[in-house]
């Protein structure tokens, strides 16, 4: 595959959509910190198709630094879907590549979108490849404040399959951090594995709630209440 060719025919796709009224709307979302095109998320996914779909692990990775590099932010959030699409064929080798990206321009929007999908590595290489989980463990200590919200968020959506120990591990060890954007993931990591054991949430909070903040006890226990069983 040409990847220099990949990005310009996405760029082409994208630049006729482009809206200066939804460019400001987006950008002023954002605290006005990035450009944007003005392509709300459906038609942008509407027009690059089924990105990464075929993609190999090097061929995904390869586009998507290269998108990266693009000022607009619509670019990086193309980029993000192709990963998530191309991520069943990814080993663990493809989390320390996700973090780099992380790590350049990062704010909660394509932050959160990477931790979907290195969390889909994760989930898939764990029981094979132990070095997904180190790289997690790392992550949770790394300098930036964005990597750690990937460790704390990367198991949403895994249910019962969530590594409650882990969960909890991390949740403690993020418990003393001030920052806004991480005091927020520790609740949602949280309240996501509440919907399916929130009786496990439920004990973890009483155990330890006097440790969090009250911003993370309140989103956490968010919905937790109705969950439980009566009585």
């Amino acid at each position: 595959m040409d990847t220099a060719a990949t990005v310009r025919e996405v760029i082409e796709s994208l630049v006729p959509l482009a809206d200066a009224d939804q460019a400001r709307q987006m950008s002023a979302y954002q605290r006005d910190q990035f450009p944007f095109l003005g392509v709300p998320a459906p038609r942008r996914r509407e027009a690059v198709g089924k990105l990464g779909g075929n993609w190999s692990q090097r061929e995904a990775l390869e586009v998507a630094a290269l998108l990266w590099e693009l000022p607009e932010r619509e670019y990086k959030y193309a980029a993000a879907d192709a990963l998530l699409r191309a991520s069943r064929r990814f080993d663990g080798t493809a989390i320390a590549p996700l973090l780099a990206l992380a790590r350049r321009e990062p704010w909660w929007d394509t932050v959160d979108a990477l931790a979907t999908v290195a969390g889909t590595v994760v989930r898939a290489c764990r029981a094979s490849d132990p070095s997904v989980l180190q790289a997690m463990d790392g992550a949770l200590v790394d300098p930036s404040l964005w990597v750690r919200r990937i460790a704390m968020i990367h198991q949403r959506g895994w249910r019962l399959e969530t590594d409650e120990e882990r969960l909890f591990r991390y949740a403690l060890a993020l418990a003393p951090e001030t920052d806004f954007f991480i005091r927020k993931a520790i609740g949602w990591a949280l309240r996501d594995y509440g919907r399916w054991n929130p009786g496990a949430v439920d004990g973890f909070l009483a155990r330890h709630a006097g440790r969090f903040a009250p911003l993370t006890v309140r989103e956490a226990g968010r919905h937790l209440a109705a969950l439980l069983p009566a009585g």
